[in-house]
């Protein structure tokens, strides 16, 4: 079943505070009218189900075209991210300044890579 993209015109993230700083200067973050923001800081003392509802809720918006995560933050709820298998929000891994991105760890690389047979 083909999901439409129509009306999806965010981006959404969860991040450390770097790079959410970063994507909010780029002038990418809204706060809608609802109070409903696109992104969520994530720091040490962030507990994990947080996190979880966060992408959660991202993935289940509307609005939203694609998902940045860090992928530090993404190995905190791996078997959450592995199982969403939806084309819209599309899930980024992206990496962060003291996190360097680790091809081995991201859920959609690993699938692209079963499908080609690698």
């Amino acid at each position: 079943m083909a999901q439409s993209q129509e009306g999806r015109n965010l981006l959404a993230i969860i991040g450390d505070e770097d790079s959410i700083t970063g994507v909010l200067l780029a002038g990418i973050g809204q706060v809608a009218h609802n109070q409903q923001k696109n992104f969520v800081i994530v720091d040490a003392k962030t507990q994990v189900s947080t996190i979880e509802s966060a992408f959660n809720d991202f993935t289940a918006r509307k609005d939203v075209a694609i998902l940045l995560i860090n992928q530090h933050i993404a190995e905190k709820i791996r078997p959450t991210v592995d199982k969403y298998h939806q084309t819209f929000p599309t899930i980024l891994e992206i990496p962060s300044k003291d996190h360097p991105y680790d091809p081995s760890k991201d859920s959609i690389l690993k699938r692209v890579q079963k499908l080609v047979g690698d």
